[in-house]
């Protein structure tokens, strides 16, 4: 079979068709959305940082390279959708910036590295996802500059519980001290049930969704995040000295569409809504190509 064949029906296809099942019932069936969104990150989210660093086999070392190339990769988006898109409006500006950068290193993130990479690129992902969640509650007010500041920004992620269940992780996991099998089984099971909701909850938001008119800015976004994204976590990674599957899984992750937390942020505090949910809906279809082609080409990096 074909690389790239064997890519889409082994990957990407049980990815979609989770999300598409979402997308069926936010069409056909009045759905809270916020529900679901917030079971995913008040409940499973935690409990799948906590089941996986409790068991992870990632070096404190590479995990620290990961989030710096990570946070690199984002510097590079952002300057680079910033310089161009400063002949539209401060408002479209703003959000070209923040839904070119902020990707969804989650719902398809997360599920996408384990169909490629196994447990080990679950792994991998997760402190991709970790750094992702906590920068972008950084980054989106600092690149709106309204709302709560900065004082906001610290307090939203003060108040994500996926941090605090990675930080019960790690300590319980220095102290050597074994997790009850009870509570370590609960943990697990609640861990299992994450992937597939998380993928709902994104068909379902897709599914909810009116129709987007394109517009140049939703565009020039959409390849900033599809193309530009990827290619500067590549830079990055031989730079920072990242091989084999570290690299691979940050370029992976960096392939992913638009977050729709780019989307909350936006209405949040005044963005252009109407530019980040259009980026999106564009980057989310686009990336089953670009994603595709990405594990596809994945195998021959170094």
């Amino acid at each position: 079979m074909p690389p790239l064949l064997s890519a889409l029906l082994d990957v990407i296809v049980p990815v979609a068709l989770v999300a598409l099942v979402g997308f069926v019932l936010g069409r056909r069936l009045t759905l809270d959305q916020n529900t679901v969104a917030r079971l995913s990150l008040y409940a499973l989210t935690p409990a799948l940082a906590f089941d996986t660093i409790l068991n992870a086999h990632v070096a404190a070392r590479e995990a620290v390279t990961l989030g710096a190339a990570f946070l690199l990769t984002w510097a590079v988006t952002v300057t680079v959708s910033g310089a161009v898109a400063g002949r539209w409006s401060p408002a479209t500006r703003r959000s070209v910036m923040a839904s070119s950068t902020i990707w969804n290193s989650g719902n398809l993130g997360l599920p996408i590295a384990l169909f490629a990479f196994g447990q080990a690129g679950l792994e991998r992902a997760l402190v991709v996802f970790l750094v992702g969640v906590i920068g972008t509650y950084v980054l989106g007010p600092a690149i709106y500059s309204s709302g709560g500041g900065w004082r906001g920004s610290v307090n939203a992620v003060l108040r994500l519980p996926v941090l605090w269940a990675a930080l019960a992780a790690l300590l319980w996991r220095v102290s050597g001290v074994p997790v009850p099998l009870g509570v370590a089984r609960g943990v697990h099971l609640m861990s299992q049930a994450t992937l597939p909701l998380v993928l709902l909850s994104l068909g379902l938001q897709l599914g909810a969704a009116g129709r987007i008119r394109v517009t140049p800015p939703m565009l020039f976004a959409s390849g900033v995040r599809l193309l530009v994204g990827p290619l500067a976590a590549l830079g990055i990674s031989v730079l920072l000295g990242l091989r084999g599957q570290p690299l691979a899984v940050l370029v992976l992750s960096a392939s992913m569409p638009t977050a729709v937390n780019a989307l909350l942020l936006a209405r949040e505090y005044g963005g252009d809504a109407d530019t980040v949910a259009g980026v999106v809906l564009l980057t989310t279809l686009g990336a089953l190509l670009t994603v595709t082609a990405t594990v596809t080409l994945l195998p021959h990096l170094p």
